[in-house]
């Protein structure tokens, strides 16, 4: 499994809004190729936040590399700034 973690600021006003957002684009997300899942944890104070996508491979999520990005351009007001993702190797995946 690969994980791609985004930190990412949303300007504090905007934090409502891109919430209701991303729910309506759950069903574009968990639908590109190999993702596993996909968490998005945000600071409502601040709008600092993490997404992290697990994907099925390395190859998978690099093959949904542009449509991320795609997803990414549709919060750029929301957004402080466009961020950028790291990619990692899963060492552990764990849930109760």
């Amino acid at each position: 499994m690969f994980a791609r973690i985004t930190h990412y600021k949303m300007k504090p006003e905007m934090l409502d809004d891109a919430k209701a957002k991303v729910a309506e684009l759950e069903s574009k997300i968990m639908g590109m190729p190999g993702i596993v899942q996909f968490i998005n944890a945000v600071d409502d104070d601040t709008g600092a936040g993490y997404v992290v996508s697990i994907s099925e491979s390395r190859a998978l999520a690099e093959a949904n590399a542009e449509t991320a990005k795609a997803i990414w351009g549709m919060f750029a007001d929301h957004l402080v700034e466009m961020p950028t993702p790291e990619g990692f190797e899963v060492a552990a995946n764990w849930t109760a």
